[in-house]
Parts: C-alpha cells; sequence; structure tokens
C-alpha cells in the first residue's frame, strides 16, 4: 500500500504543481480586473499598477501553497503541525484579504452596482411618494374651507334677504362681516385647489425622472456611463421632491387660520335705532365664535399635516465596484463563494496530502500495532525459509541430473540475509 501510495504521489507531482499554478493565474487576472476600478490617474499608469499588483498576489499565492504542500505533510510531530496550520489559517486569511474580495468584485461588481442603483430608485421613490402625499394631505382640508365658505355667505344672503339674524333685512354691519368671512375662506380656498395643480405637475416631473432611472437600472451596456446619468436623474429628482414639500399649502392654511382669529376686530353696529345696534352686536358676537372655532378647526387640521415626518431625500453616492461587492454581499454569497475557492483550493490538496503521507507512515512504521511482528511470527517466517530453501536445492539437483551431471553454480545467500547460528551449532538463516 504504502509504495503504490508514494506511486501515486511521484505521478501526481506534475498535476499539483501545474493546478497551483493555473489556480494562482486565475486569482491574478480576477485580481487584476477588480483592483482596476480602484485605481486613478492615466490609463498607462492604472495599466501598470494593476498589473503589479495581480503579479504578486498571483506569485505569493502560488509560494505559499508550495510552501505548504512541500513541507507540512511530512510533519510527524503534533505541535509542529498545529503551528503550520496556524500559518496556513494566517495565511488564507491574507489571501482572503488582498485577493478574494477583488475576485469578487471582478465576478459581481457589475451586478452590485446595478443593486445599488436599484435600491437607490426604490428609495427616491419612497421620497416621491411621501413628499406626493404629504403635499396632498391639505387637499382633505379644502372641503372645510368650502363648507365654511358658502355657510357665511348663505347666512349673509339669509340676512340681507330676510334679517334672519338681527330681525332686520338689509345691508349692514352683520351682513357685511359675514360676507368678508366668505370671501377670505373661499380665497383660501382657491389657493388649495391652484396648490393641487402644481403638486400634480412635480409629481409628473418626478415620475418621469424616476422612469428614466428605472431604465438606466436595467439597461444594457457597461454600468458605469448608466451609474453618471443616473446620478444627474437623481439630483434632478432631489430638486423636484424639495419643491414638492416647498410648495405644500399646509404652512399658509396655518397662517391664514391664525389670522382669522386673531385679527378679527368686531365692527361697529350701524343700525338706525338701538334695538337695532344690539341685536347686531349680539350677532356679530356669534358671528366672532364661530369665526374662532373654524379657525382652531383649521389650525388643527394644518398642524397634523405638518407634524407629518417630511421626506428627506439621501443624496445618491457613486460606489465602484469592490465597494458595492463589500455593501451588498449577502446579495451575492455565490461570487463570494467563487472568488474565495479560487484562492483557497489549494488548502484541500494540502490536506489530501497530509492524509496520505499519514497512511504511508501508518503502513511502514514498526510502531504501528499492526505493523509489530512477534517472536512466534519470527519463527514461523523462518521456518518458511528453510522450506523454501530445501525446495529450491531439490529442483537445483533434477536440473543438474537433466543437465548430464554438470554441477551448476553454488547458490548464493541472498545480501539481505544474515546467518543465525542456532544453540546445537546447526547455522540458519533468516
Amino acid at each position: 500500500m504504502a509504495q503504490t501510495l508514494r506511486h501515486g504521489i511521484d505521478e501526481l507531482s506534475l498535476t499539483t504543481r501545474a493546478t497551483l499554478a493555473v489556480l494562482a493565474i486565475a486569482s491574478g487576472v480576477y485580481t487584476y480586473l477588480g483592483v482596476r476600478d480602484l485605481l486613478d490617474g492615466s490609463a498607462t499608469l492604472t495599466f501598470l499598477g494593476a498589473i503589479i499588483y495581480s503579479a504578486a498576489v498571483s506569485v505569493g499565492i502560488y509560494a505559499f501553497w508550495s510552501y505548504l504542500i512541500r513541507f507540512l505533510p511530512h510533519v510527524r510531530e503534533a505541535r509542529i503541525r498545529r503551528m503550520l496550520y496556524g500559518a496556513m489559517a494566517l495565511g488564507a486569511v491574507m489571501i482572503i484579504a488582498m485577493s478574494s474580495w477583488l475576485n469578487a468584485a471582478a465576478l459581481a461588481g457589475s451586478a452590485a452596482l446595478e443593486q445599488h442603483l436599484a435600491e437607490a430608485t426604490e428609495s427616491y421613490s419612497r421620497d416621491l411618494d411621501t413628499a406626493h402625499n404629504n403635499a396632498l394631505a391639505a387637499q382633505s382640508i379644502l372641503p372645510d374651507i368650502q363648507l365654511a365658505a358658502d355657510r357665511f355667505a348663505r347666512l349673509a344672503d339669509q340676512e340681507r334677504n330676510s334679517g334672519a339674524l338681527t330681525g332686520t333685512s338689509g345691508s349692514g354691519t352683520v351682513v357685511q362681516l359675514l360676507g368678508q368671512m366668505s370671501a377670505q375662506l373661499t380665497a383660501l380656498a382657491g389657493q388649495v385647489s391652484s396648490d393641487r395643480e402644481e403638486v400634480d405637475a412635480l409629481y409628473s416631473q418626478g415620475e418621469k425622472h424616476l422612469s428614466a432611472m428605472r431604465r438606466l437600472v436595467s439597461g444594457n451596456g457597461p454600468v458605469a456611463p448608466r451609474g453618471d446619468a443616473f446620478s444627474d436623474e437623481a439630483v434632478a429628482l432631489t430638486g423636484v421632491i424639495a419643491s414638492m414639500q416647498q410648495t405644500s399649502i399646509a404652512p399658509a392654511v396655518r397662517r391664514a387660520a391664525d389670522g382669522l382669529e386673531r385679527a378679527f376686530i368686531a365692527p361697529v353696529a350701524d343700525g338706525g335705532t338701538e334695538d337695532l345696534r344690539s341685536r347686531q352686536d349680539l350677532v356679530v358676537g356669534n358671528v366672532a365664535n364661530a369665526i374662532s372655532e373654524e379657525a382652531k378647526a383649521l389650525a388643527r387640521a394644518a398642524d397634523e399635516i405638518l407634524n407629518r415626518p417630511a421626506a428627506t431625500p439621501e443624496r445618491f453616492v457613486p460606489l465602484s465596484k469592490p465597494e458595492a461587492v463589500l455593501r451588498y454581499a449577502t446579495d451575492f454569497l455565490p461570487s463570494w463563494a467563487g472568488a474565495i475557492s479560487i484562492d483557497l483550493m489549494p488548502a484541500v490538496l494540502v490536506v489530501i496530502l497530509s492524509i496520505v503521507q499519514l497512511a504511508i507512515r501508518n503502513t511502514e512504521d514498526p510502531e504501528v500495532p499492526e505493523n509489530r511482528m512477534t517472536a512466534a511470527d519470527l519463527m514461523v517466517a523462518l521456518k518458511l525459509y528453510e522450506r523454501m530453501r530445501k525446495h529450491g536445492d531439490a529442483a537445483e539437483a533434477v536440473a543438474v541430473k537433466a543437465d548430464g551431471g554438470k554441477p551448476s553454480e553454488p547458490a548464493r545467500e541472498p545480501a539481505n540475509i544474515t546467518p543465525l547460528t542456532s544453540k546445537t551449532g546447526r547455522t540458519e538463516t533468516s
């Protein structure tokens, strides 16, 4: 068995060296592709820097695994073997640090950049929707404002035509006050309605930018030019979101509500009689209370809108391929596994050779119980040897007779047999 294993190791030595060389070169090529995106400067400087780094990686990987394959399988002492395994673990970590992540960048860099663009697109889409919803939330106040304006206008018409509030028809203080409040609320309702058109226009513009960003994410061709165009679209979309938040009518509604309550000045009654003036003062007080309640309701609605979390789009940060692969490492585990396997595959060869060498030593080592020989085994072996020797002498005698009695050369003892002398004085061989 030992001879067969040694023969197998000798036959596979060239294959082992060729495998190490191919894996080292493959790692160097992918390292070159990964490190090229990290270097800045002229094309010549970038090329030379990437070539030198990748060549150093290839040579280092080949030498590292060659040393381990040459020495570690032959070490017998457990303490030294553990030290070599520790060195192998340290070297594996260093290889991953200097090469494997760059290999992963070469294998999955473009996909990682597209992942970055896709996630940025989704983030900007959420921000645009948030800004749009906040801007449209003010539109929910519009029906209340219109109802209040219609109510004041209706009361003014009723007071003018039939004196429904003071008992005396005509255009007096109460009619003027009600008409003024209706006009203010109607103007506020007009501002809210016009804000809806501006918000819709901004949202439509933002959707166009988002559509362009989605096309860039799913487009064909090199990812770097698409990333530059994506950055331009992101900047434009950020401006649209900021404009939409500044266009919100909620702050204007809040200011208008404060103005209705604080800026209200009760007009002087202009009735022709004392009784009519007292009735006008009473109605004006009731109208003032109604205006105060309406202003508080509008203020509460505006505060609810203003207290909503504002959309805060993050600034788009372009990434290089290695940076993208590191950020989205969990999304590209197969690529990481392939990149690391290229560098650490020789570790399997080291372990295999260590196991084979251990099997050879166990087969040849006389200290192993299976290889030990007792005195009885030795005596049996000597007896078998004597039988074989006598059988050989008899065969030689028959051959001499067949040749006409010509003696043959005397039989020689094998070179590795040492004669033994027994207690009786008879010489035995073993």
